[in-house]
């Protein structure tokens, strides 16, 4: 029966003595989350946002080591060979969904993203994200390596502009036009 009466008599001195002190503060001296600004500030004066840039767009050998880093990680597999899209989304457009700056292309490959897009950031080191970055960003432009190429019999001479042109959307025109 002593050892029930000390064991009461330790937890009740352990409450007591908690209920004793004050709270500690988390951080001493920080700034609050809230007093952080999270985006640009809305008003007439705005501050110049800087953004992370490709320090590699301007090297010809990151080009083409994205354009093997595309394919050896299996880029390709989602986003098709040339990037034009398949289960993944095209990479060749004008409007993308999460922007198509060099810092937001970052983050789509290291992050990853809500709608099918793994993260990658934990497997693949950052220079060659940011390779990646570099040949994504030359798509559609006069320095993509190996860029797609139509094929001959895909390939419909116009007569108006003395120019060839893909045979779906000139088929369409063509026969739009003979019917007016």
């Amino acid at each position: 029966m002593r050892i029930a009466e000390w064991l009461i008599v330790l937890f009740g001195s352990f409450f007591i003595a908690g209920c004793n002190q004050r709270p500690t503060p988390v951080v001493d001296g920080g700034t609050s989350a809230a007093s952080t600004p999270v985006g640009p500030i809305p008003g007439a004066i705005q501050q110049s946002a800087s953004y992370a840039k490709d320090p590699l767009a301007t090297d010809p050998v990151a080009l083409q080591d994205g354009r093997r880093l595309f394919n050896w990680y299996n880029c390709s597999g989602c986003h098709g060979g040339h990037a034009g899209g398949g289960m993944g989304p095209s990479l060749r457009d004008p409007v993308w969904l999460y922007g198509n700056r060099d810092d937001q292309i970052y983050d789509s490959i290291a992050q990853g993203r809500s709608q099918g897009m793994p993260a990658w950031g934990s497997k693949i080191p950052q220079l060659q994200i940011w390779e990646l970055v570099t040949y994504i960003k030359s798509l559609d432009t006069p320095d993509e390596p190996d860029p797609p190429v139509e094929p001959a019999d895909e390939t419909v001479f116009n007569p108006v502009t003395t120019t060839s042109v893909s045979g779906a959307t000139e088929t369409q025109s063509a026969s739009l036009q003979e019917h007016k």
